[in-house]
Parts: C-alpha cells; sequence; structure tokens
C-alpha cells in the first residue's frame, strides 16, 4: 500500500494500548531533512477535519479491539502486557500455552479489523480534499513547527 501506513498503524496501535497520540505521527525525520512547509489556512482546516474524523475512527477502533480481546478471554492489561513483550526481542515474559494461542488468535483477528479502519482512515482523508502522502507531510510538519501547532490549534478550538 502506502507509506501513509505507518500513520494508520501507529494509531492503531496506539488505540489498542489505550494511548492515541495528539497528532499522528510516523517515523522520526532526520534533522537535515526537517524543513518548513508551506501549509495555507485551508489546507490546515482540511488536516483538522481528517484529524478529527480519525480520532472518531480511532475511538470505534479501540472498542472493537477491546471487545474483541474480551471475548477471545483476555482482560486488556494482560493482553497488552504479552503484546508488549511480543514486540520487543529483548523482552521476555511468562505466559501460559493458552494465552500464547489466545494472542496470536487476537493478533491475527486484530490484523483482520486493521485492514477495516484503515481503509476508513485513509477515506477521511480522502474525503477532505488531502491526499494521503500530504496528510502524512503535515503531520510530520506538525512534528517540528510550533507555529504551525499553534496555527492549527487555533482551528480546532475556534
Amino acid at each position: 500500500m502506502i507509506k501513509s501506513k505507518k500513520i494508520i498503524n501507529f494509531l492503531f496501535f496506539f488505540a489498542l494500548l489505550g494511548t492515541v497520540p495528539a497528532v499522528a505521527q510516523t517515523q522520526p525525520m532526520q534533522p537535515q531533512q526537517q524543513q518548513k512547509i508551506e501549509v495555507n489556512d485551508a489546507e490546515l482546516q482540511k488536516f483538522a477535519k481528517a484529524y478529527q474524523q480519525m480520532r472518531m475512527v480511532n475511538q470505534e477502533a479501540q472498542k472493537k479491539m477491546m471487545a474483541l480481546v474480551k471475548e477471545e478471554g483476555f482482560e486488556i492489561k494482560r493482553f497488552n502486557e504479552i503484546h508488549k513483550a511480543s514486540l520487543d526481542p529483548n523482552k521476555e515474559i511468562e505466559m501460559t500455552e493458552e494465552e500464547k494461542e489466545m494472542h496470536a488468535d487476537v493478533v491475527e483477528d486484530l490484523g483482520d479489523m486493521q485492514k477495516e479502519f484503515q481503509e476508513k482512515m485513509e477515506e477521511v482523508i480522502e474525503e477532505q480534499g488531502l491526499s494521503l502522502k500530504r496528510y502524512e507531510q503535515l503531520a510530520m510538519a506538525l512534528r517540528s513547527d510550533r507555529e504551525l501547532q499553534q496555527r492549527l490549534q487555533n482551528l480546532m478550538q475556534g
């Protein structure tokens, strides 16, 4: 798919862990790559609307993911412990064979869900008249450009 998958994956797994970030983030840019981009108010408004709608999609995703984890017999906290450990090759965690199988089943089901939510988020971005690439550029710029952050915050509050 497109590089925007990083943003979608980032939002998806933070929703699962219950900590949705304030602004969508991607991989950190190297200092020499960081450059100020021109963004007019209309484009920033589109970003703000897309971001707000994506937060709603993310909340819906979080509810569905938590329900799935519970349906499989996990407590959210225990699933998150096992999942974090599974993502870190340097971390080991004690778990039963049953937990290991349950975790694998949940992760597979979450992967299927992720495709649905990813498509929905891409739709939201495009419905606002932004390309996925431009949305990603704006999200990256917002990580380091305080003036742009302030403009976005003012648009979202007003």
